[in-house]
């Protein structure tokens, strides 16, 4: 959008709520509500099993001040990519990046949306997979909810249960044309993490309760082998978990009024501060040192009780069902840039029914061949969070800034660019490198 008043540019409001008649959105449109489960539809997905394993290391008060840091970060970024989409012609991620730095710059951001969310959704069906058919590793088997409760058949098999899901779940929602289509499911994705998050918080208190809980580390503990490097290797961890940047367009073209996007934006991010930190807290109270990076594992174990068997059953189908839900928002975007990249001159997709299917069915298919064929790829979900994910949630949105196309960004927006910039690279190096030599070291 241009300003009416030629001067009044260099003091444009991130939100104007001036709208060209061209850019008006029909009456009728999305409500803020739908926009607050998508956007924290596509936060909340399978970061949140790992948060636990991050107070482990951080401790319980640097853990929550980061989650904030993070949460802070990623409405900066936000208000960087709105500023830049009511002051010029595009209204895409991919379109500003085009503004900013040429096809060079588009492209760069659908290859970085492509193995983000394709990585993500991969990681979901191998998760739902896990849930529902078990796996092996390191030579121990750990059974499925279907095979503890019908025995070790074909059909609850890994590839006949994720094909079950593929088809009869996930496809019917995938081939939904509007995001806001999804908001019910994205809202019952929301209350399944709440549902979650409930009851580890019940068991974690029952358990202080009987006198089974250790006792928590505030902070970090660097007497016992936690070193500071360590303690980077949290931060994507916590970055992956705020993801949302990719959905902002799609969810704020549907908006009645887009420029109640920044307030959709805060109020998730409100929402999954709140639920990342209970679960981080509770999670870590209840399994203590032996909580695993995947907390899904510390309940795929008998229990004494009939109740507590039901309890973890419910938990483990819990987050897998929230992981169904989340997966449509996340192809929602896919799809999107896929198509952007690959059909740049064809009409919009939601209109050619046969591009629009075909895209839908060759992405299905991958994911499911990938997720069948590889049962564990938490390495390239630890790759993901250092580099691509940084990529579309701090750098790239800061690039756009610091390039200031339309000659709107203040001094004080530039200084920010460049620090967020710098902490998101220096942080990526320094995750990688731990990683690599906890790697080495372990050979």
């Amino acid at each position: 959008m241009k300003p009416e008043n030629p001067n009044a540019q260099s003091a444009a409001p991130l939100l104007p709520e001036l709208r060209s008649p061209e850019t008006q959105c029909p009456s009728g449109g999305a409500s803020v509500s739908g926009a607050v489960f998508n956007v924290s539809t596509g936060m909340i997905g399978a970061g949140i099993m790992s948060i636990p394993a991050t107070f482990k290391v951080l401790g319980v008060i640097p853990g929550f001040i980061l989650i904030l840091i993070v949460a802070l970060s990623v409405e900066i970024t936000v208000e960087f990519l709105l500023r830049y989409t009511n002051s010029g012609k595009a209204v895409t991620y991919g379109g500003l990046m085009a503004e900013s730095f040429g096809k060079i710059g588009s492209v760069a951001l659908q290859v970085c949306v492509m193995v983000t969310n394709l990585g993500a959704m991969i990681i979901y069906l191998i998760i739902i997979g896990d849930v529902l058919s078990g796996n092996q590793s390191e030579g121990t088997l750990h059974l499925g909810v279907l095979q503890e409760w019908f025995g070790i058949q074909w059909w609850n098999s890994r590839a006949f249960a994720l094909l079950f899901v593929m088809l009869f779940i996930l496809l019917p929602f995938l081939l939904l044309r509007s995001i806001e289509s999804l908001k019910h499911a994205s809202a019952l994705s929301i209350l399944l993490a709440v549902l979650f998050v409930a009851i580890c918080s019940a068991m974690a208190i029952h358990a202080m309760w009987e006198g089974k809980t250790e006792r928590l580390r505030l902070v970090p503990d660097f007497a016992n082998g936690v070193s500071f490097f360590d303690l980077f290797t949290t931060i994507p961890v916590f970055a992956t978990s705020f993801g949302c940047h990719v959905n902002i367009h799609p969810v704020r073209a549907e908006l009645n009024r887009p420029s109640e996007m920044s307030s959709a934006v805060r109020i998730s991010l409100v929402l999954c501060v709140v639920i990342y930190f209970a679960i981080g807290f509770f999670g870590y109270l209840l399994f203590g040192d032996s909580i695993m990076a995947d907390m899904l594992v510390n309940f795929d174990q008998s229990s004494d009780s009939a109740i507590g068997s039901l309890l973890n059953d419910t938990v483990r189908l819990s987050y897998a069902i929230h992981l169904m839900m989340v997966f449509p928002v996340m192809n929602f975007s896919l799809r999107a840039n896929v198509d952007e990249l690959f059909f740049p001159r064809k009409p919009i997709l939601a209109t050619d029914t046969f591009r629009f299917i075909s895209i839908t069915g060759v992405l299905l298919a991958f994911i499911y061949m990938v997720a069948v064929a590889i049962p564990n790829i938490w390495y390239f979900f630890q790759f993901m969070g250092t580099t691509t994910v940084m990529c579309l949630m701090f750098i790239f949105p800061s690039a756009i800034i610091l390039r200031d196309v339309h000659g709107i960004a203040r001094r004080r927006d530039k200084i920010v660019a460049v620090s967020v910039i710098i902490l998101a690279i220096g942080t990526s190096l320094t995750a990688i490198s731990s990683n690599v030599y906890s790697y080495i070291s372990k050979k």
